[in-house]
């Protein structure tokens, strides 16, 4: 019996959509430094497989983990 894997999901913003069926997603968390407090933020930056060509710069994503689409690509837009 298989039983259901859990995926990651982020939400982040859409930097580029320059290339075919991929957006570049950039997703920030706000990190606490653990000796002086102090707040940071760290940005990743995913590429993720957009099968329409509808995302454009600018707008907010779900993207989910997925099995490797390309060598940089194991992402999928999965809400706008």
């Amino acid at each position: 019996m298989k039983h259901p894997s859990k995926k990651r999901q982020f939400t982040g913003t859409v930097v580029s959509s320059k290339m075919n069926k991929t957006v570049v997603v950039e997703i920030a968390r706000v990190t606490v430094q653990p000796k002086y407090r102090k707040r940071y933020t760290r940005v990743v930056k995913f590429k993720a497989h957009d099968e329409k060509n509808s995302c454009q710069p600018g707008e907010i994503v779900t993207i989910q983990e997925c099995k490797p689409i390309s060598k940089e690509k194991s992402w999928r837009v999965i809400k706008k």
